[in-house]
């Protein structure tokens, strides 16, 4: 995808997503299940952002593309998750997860996924792009 947004711009992006997950649950007052999932998908996504061959990824292991598709996985399941773990009840959990999972989808669609650098091995060194 070569949508308008850059590979730093993403990933500031990104970075304020996590934050949003922690405090959804506190800003939106929502708790249990719902809360659950966002504390873990939080954490999840920080290990992946840290991981990501992108401008504010630190180890950069794991292809800004690959990123991409996880995002865009992750966007039809917020989407969903609310009907199958059945927590639709919860208005502002519910809401929060579809609203979430459009807007990262949003993201998905307008980032430039082949703009990003290239991923290193775990000893550090580059590895080759193959275009």
């Amino acid at each position: 995808m070569k949508g308008p947004l850059s590979p730093r711009v993403h990933g500031f992006i990104d970075y304020a997503g996590i934050l949003l997950l922690f405090l959804a649950p506190t800003l939106f007052g929502f708790s249990g299940t719902p809360a659950t999932i966002l504390y873990v998908v939080a954490v999840l996504y920080l290990a992946m952002v840290l991981l990501t061959a992108y401008p504010l990824g630190v180890a950069k292991v794991i292809p800004f593309p690959v990123h991409g598709l996880i995002e865009a996985a992750l966007s039809l399941l917020f989407i969903v998750a609310p009907f199958l773990l059945r927590f639709s009840d919860v208005a502002a959990a519910r809401n929060f997860y579809i609203i979430g999972g459009i807007a990262l989808g949003g993201v998905f669609l307008l980032t430039n996924y082949q703009a990003a650098e290239a991923p290193r091995s775990l000893a550090g060194e580059r590895k080759r792009r193959y275009v």
